[in-house]
């Protein structure tokens, strides 16, 4: 049984190839093209490496965010479009968690934040060694969201996107009790992600019925109300 996991939602575009519970095949890229141009290539690649294809796929899954408007759609859409051709069952996956599945068994609290702009976060925690959720997925303002990760426990590794852009504040805030995870550790993994899919395998559903996970409205939807409650 395998199971094929595309994670489009943050600065990385990520495969990860899962049979009978062993990583198969991973491959990332960080580089100048768009996800949307990326992504397919990486499919095919994971497919000719492993001898699997879509058809002998049991499973699709993707990360349905939190993460950026456009890559989310991009890795969801994708991810309908090969279980539509195959008839096989989806499974979602949560950005935020994945990253922190990346750097489980930290003794401590697991800090994932994405940058959301404008002061905020997208963040999330959980706990070191259990990866048991302590907080909710939100978009918060970074102070707020650090007030209500402090009283969670004593040390606390930060990651994600959000990371490098707010860490000299988190460092003054924090102090000592902030960990941040190193470069290759800081981002979303397919494999964690796929991980993740693997164990929640009971809960695929029918691709139509997969769905971005957005915390807010798009950049667009939020200026048209604005400029129709006249704030422009």
């Amino acid at each position: 049984m395998n199971l094929l996991l595309l994670d489009t939602s943050g600065p990385v575009a990520g495969v990860a190839l899962i049979e009978d519970g062993i990583v198969r095949y991973e491959g990332m890229a960080i580089n100048s093209f768009t996800h949307s141009q990326s992504i397919m290539p990486m499919v095919e690649e994971a497919y000719r490496r492993t001898g699997l294809t879509a058809e002998s796929t049991d499973y699709f899954a993707v990360t349905v965010g939190p993460g950026s408007f456009t890559g989310v759609r991009i890795g969801v859409s994708t991810v309908k479009g090969l279980a539509h051709a195959s008839n096989k069952p989806c499974i979602e996956v949560d950005a935020l968690e994945s990253m922190a599945a990346g750097v489980m068994l930290f003794e401590g609290v697991i800090c994932p934040i994405q940058d959301a702009r404008a002061g905020q976060v997208y963040g999330a925690a959980f706990e070191g060694t259990t990866l048991c959720r302590l907080l909710p997925d939100e978009p918060i303002k970074l102070e707020d969201y650090l007030e209500k990760v402090s009283s969670l426990g004593e040390r606390f590794m930060f990651l994600g996107d959000g990371m490098p852009v707010h860490r000299q504040k988190i460092a003054e805030i924090m102090g000592e009790r902030a960990v941040f995870a190193p470069a290759h550790l800081s981002y979303l993994r397919p494999s964690s992600a796929a991980f993740l899919a693997w164990e929640k395998r009971e809960e695929a559903k029918h691709y139509l019925d997969v769905q971005p996970l957005y915390l807010r409205a798009p950049q667009a939807e939020r200026q048209k109300n604005l400029k129709e409650l006249g704030h422009e």
